[in-house]
């Protein structure tokens, strides 16, 4: 029963996939004083059984490894991924600078379109794959590459964002887009290859500038989008869809269970009225479960 977390940690990123087989993933951080110890134990408890552990940064933003170096401290990252870059910034935090320590130590691993690697996405007699695809970079598409120029001289970051697909045998996929802008989601349309999937992570946090455009969303077919921490007035909140909202619903869990996710929640008054009651405790929290709609590829 693989279970996805999507932790409440502010105007940033951190989710966390306890894989059903022996993975366990890690994707972005953005940890504090107030929040590090809690969520580190969290980690070292949920994958205690868990012998191949990854962090994967989507992009070199500081909301997206902030703490990195606490993390990294008392929950050693073995096994680091992020795409190839040589980003500069002018405020050398602790933060940054042990992300390019991982980043450029010789052991990451770089993602683009299609990466493969042992364990991540190809399995072997000893371990299964995790079910983790990359469907973005395409390092020769030249809309990329004019964004890596652009995050190597500093200018800006989130496009060079890596698309991450994760998919459940049999069962509930999910998407994580990191800071992708909307202008530059629709320039690679026809470029990323999008199929249903069940559970997507808006860009940026939610925020309107990173807005799925339609032509995505039509390809996807969301059942439900999370929406990040970004400030209120500047989120788009995806009408006609189905939604979660972090800002309001607090630390999100997503267990997935056949063809079900149940889905728990901190705040104990959200709800969703699109969710059926079936009952289930795994966690504190729950608000409903949602079937999941047989996947298509368009």
């Amino acid at each position: 029963m693989p279970t996805i977390k999507s932790l409440s940690v502010g105007n940033g990123d951190m989710f966390y996939i306890l894989h059903g087989g022996d993975n366990f993933t890690m994707i972005d951080c953005n940890l504090n004083a107030e929040n590090s110890d809690e969520i580190i134990a969290e980690l070292k408890d949920v994958s205690k059984t868990k012998s191949m552990r990854r962090f994967i940064c989507t992009h070199p933003d500081e909301d997206h490894f902030k703490g990195i170096e606490k993390l990294d401290k008392k929950f050693p990252i073995a096994n680091f991924y992020c795409v190839k870059n040589k980003a500069q910034k002018p405020d050398l935090t602790d933060s940054f600078l042990h992300y390019c320590a991982l980043r450029d130590g010789g052991k990451a691993f770089f993602l683009e379109r299609g990466s493969k690697r042992k364990w991540l996405n190809q399995g072997d007699e000893e371990r299964g794959s995790s079910g983790l695809q990359i469907l973005w970079p395409d390092t020769s598409n030249t809309d990329f590459k004019e964004a890596l120029r652009k995050c190597d001289a500093g200018e800006s970051f989130n496009n060079v964002s890596c698309v991450l697909r994760y998919s459940v045998s049999g069962g509930a996929s999910f998407l994580w887009l990191g800071d992708l802008e909307t202008d530059f989601m629709e320039s690679i349309v026809d470029d990323i290859e999008l199929t249903k999937t069940t559970v997507v992570f808006a860009s940026h946090h939610g925020r309107a500038s990173g807005k799925i455009p339609d032509s995505w969303l039509e390809k996807l077919d969301p059942q439900i989008i999370v929406i990040g921490e970004a400030p209120s007035r500047h989120l788009h909140y995806y009408t006609g869809y189905n939604v979660i909202t972090q800002n309001k619903a607090g630390h999100i869990t997503m267990n997935c269970v056949d063809n079900m996710v149940d889905i728990y929640v901190a705040n104990e008054e959200y709800e969703r009225d699109y969710l059926e009651d079936h009952g289930r405790r795994a966690y504190p929290g729950y608000i409903g479960s949602l079937e999941v709609e047989t996947e298509y590829t368009l």
